[in-house]
């Protein structure tokens, strides 16, 4: 028997726009992330077989789904309620508890517990934090944020990450920083080591056996680190290691330096050091956005990777671990990719800011 001939399925730009949506996030469950793609695909002309052969489904399969969405549109996508237990905490329970989340402290402490805000409004732990999931709310978390004063902020900005996005021709792109007083730190007892079932244990107390500063220079396009313990961090360190990039880079090739604000770095030591040499042309960061210097991720991993569980008994094992890390990481470097534009950025920013404001602190 031949199929039936089936009515083209339209949708409206809301209707597509939100299929669209459900089909492509990842926190969309699966099973309604597939009904979208149906839907869309057979809005987009194909009959049945053709769409459940392209989605690996059966025929019957597109046919319900395409006559549920004929009928009740994008609520027909949705499971129906199933039968179970009525739920017993009413709105205003959970209307109370969110705003006395996010409204009010208790008078104990500076933020609710699940236990406190069961105690305040008669209800259980679990309840409680099963309210707080629903809503995303997480009292007993908090986070720092830094806004920048600098008054060329968006100027600085749209300068380093157009040198990030696109390079310029014959030049390298370094980004320059010190990671300051790294300490050589001993325990006083020897490392438990790790074991099924246990982790790596170790003292809280500790031994300081010195500091150490490491001036890094990494290279955008390749990731390669160029670095130097040095056991100040002054001025005439920071020329020092400028001689060694220097002589690593070839003569050929202008260098763009991005730095920060600190003060070694705009010494007149180092302007006429720069003043000397035309093909360096020095980008500085807004002021409180070191974010913005790539290699501020590279300090980020030599301390998660080297220095944070290290045990040094001298600045000189500190400084031949800090070595071979580089040494290791230079073997295969593997460049960290900027793909946020500058006016994205500038307009998170913004956002960010109305929040802010909005907020009523």
């Amino acid at each position: 028997m031949p199929s039936p001939v089936l009515s083209p399925l339209v949708l409206t730009d809301d209707e597509r726009e939100t299929l669209e949506r459900w089909a492509r996030r990842p926190t969309t469950a699966q099973a309604v992330a597939l009904r979208a793609r149906v839907v869309l695909s057979c809005a987009a002309g194909h009959h049945n077989g053709a769409v459940a052969a392209a989605l690996g489904v059966t025929r019957q399969t597109v046919s319900k789904w395409r006559a549920r969405f004929v009928d009740r549109r994008l609520d027909g996508l949705l499971d129906e309620p199933r039968p179970g237990a009525p739920r017993t905490i009413a709105d205003a329970t959970i209307e109370d508890v969110v705003r006395l989340t996010l409204e009010t402290t208790p008078r104990d402490a500076t933020h609710w517990s699940t236990r406190s805000m069961g105690r305040r409004v008669g209800l259980s732990q679990t309840s409680v934090m099963r309210i707080w999931h629903a809503f995303g709310l997480e009292p007993h978390r908090t986070a720092t944020f830094k806004l920048s004063t600098d008054p060329l902020f968006i100027e600085k900005v749209r300068d380093i990450v157009g040198l990030y996005l696109a390079p310029p021709e014959h030049a390298l792109v370094l980004c320059v920083d010190e990671k300051t007083q790294i300490q050589a730190l001993d325990r006083t007892a020897p490392l438990l080591p790790l074991r099924p079932g246990q982790p790596e244990r170790r003292t809280h107390d500790y031994v300081r056996h010195g500091v150490t500063s490491l001036f890094a220079a990494l290279e955008t396009r390749t990731g390669a680190v160029l670095g130097e313990c040095f056991p100040r961090h002054r001025a005439v360190e920071f020329r020092r290691f400028l001689d060694r990039i220097d002589d690593a880079v070839p003569p050929t090739l202008d260098v763009h330096l991005v730095l920060d604000n600190a003060s070694t770095h705009k010494t007149a030591l180092i302007r006429r050091w720069l003043a000397k040499r035309p093909r360096y042309h020095v980008h500085f960061t807004p002021t409180s956005s070191s974010w913005i210097n790539l290699v501020e991720r590279f300090f980020s991993e030599l301390t998660t990777k080297q220095l944070q569980r290290g045990v040094h008994r001298s600045v000189k094992d500190l400084k031949a671990a800090i070595y071979a890390y580089l040494g290791e990481r230079n073997r295969d470097p593997k460049p960290f990719v900027w793909t946020k534009t500058a006016d994205e950025i500038l307009e998170n920013i913004k956002r960010f800011c109305q929040r802010t404001s909005a907020s009523g602190h």
